[in-house]
C-alpha cells in the first residue's frame, strides 16, 4: 500500500476549502498542490530517517505511542480545532516536524512555496496541520498491517521508488532530503519552473 495515495484520497474538496480558509490563502488549488509536496517530503523524510535501526526504532515507537490513526476518522475537526484528542502529541504538528524535518524545516517550506505557489507563511501553517494527518496514516496502517519496524521502513522506501515514477516532484524532494540543507535545491525548481506540484495534483 503506497501511503502518498492514501494521504490523497483523504483530501476532499471540502477538506481543502477549509485549509485554505485556515491558512489565509485564496487559492485552492495552490493549497492542494503544496499539500502533496508536503506530503512527499514528509514521506520521503520518514524514509530516510528510517532507513537507520535507531531511525526505525524511533519512529515504530513513536507511532505506537501517540498516533494510532484516530486523526483521519475527523480530519475536518482536527483542521479547525473542533476536535481535540486525548493525546496532544498526535496533532502537534509543529513538533511533529520538527522531529521528521530537523534543521531542513525551514528550506522545506522555502521549497515547497516555490513549488505550489502558495507563500511561505501559509506553506508552514499548513505544513503543520498535515503533518498530523502523515503520522496517523502510517500509524493505522503500521496497526492494520500489524508491521515490524523492518515492514514500517520497507512501506516507506518503496511508497518513495513507486512515487518516483510517478510523481515528478519526488525526484526533486528526494535530492534536497539527502543533501545537507544549503539550499542549493532551488536551482533545480527555478530550472523546471513553477507549477510543478499543481501539474501533479491534476493527474
Amino acid at each position: 500500500m503506497n501511503i502518498l495515495d492514501i494521504l490523497q484520497n483523504q483530501m476532499s474538496d471540502s477538506l481543502i476549502e477549509s485549509l485554505t480558509n485556515q491558512i489565509g490563502g485564496q487559492d485552492k488549488s495552490q493549497t492542494a498542490a503544496a499539500a502533496s509536496g508536503i506530503f512527499s517530503t514528509l514521506t520521503a523524510a520518514l524514509a530516510k530517517n528510517a532507513a537507520s535501526p535507531e531511525g526505525r526504532s524511533a519512529l515504530a515507537n513513536a507511532l505506537d505511542r501517540d498516533h494510532d490513526g484516530s486523526v483521519l476518522d475527523d480530519l475536518m475537526g482536527m483542521v479547525t480545532g473542533g476536535s481535540q484528542p486525548v493525546n496532544q502529541r498526535a496533532v502537534n504538528g509543529a513538533g511533529i516536524l520538527g522531529h521528521i524535518l530537523g534543521q531542513k524545516q525551514d528550506n522545506a517550506t522555502d521549497m515547497i512555496s516555490r513549488m505550489s505557489g502558495l507563500d511561505k507563511q501559509s506553506t508552514f501553517s499548513l505544513m503543520a496541520k498535515l503533518a498530523p494527518m502523515v503520522m496517523g496514516a502510517l500509524g493505522k496502517q503500521k496497526r492494520q498491517e500489524n508491521l515490524d519496524e523492518g515492514g514500517l521502513a520497507s512501506l516507506l522506501s518503496n511508497t518513495v521508488q513507486s512515487s518516483s515514477q510517478s510523481r515528478e516532484e519526488m525526484s526533486i524532494i528526494e535530492k534536497f532530503i539527502d543533501q545537507d540543507g544549503d539550499g542549493s535545491i532551488m536551482d533545480d525548481l527555478l530550472k523546471m519552473g513553477g507549477g510543478v506540484l499543481g501539474n501533479l495534483f491534476k493527474k
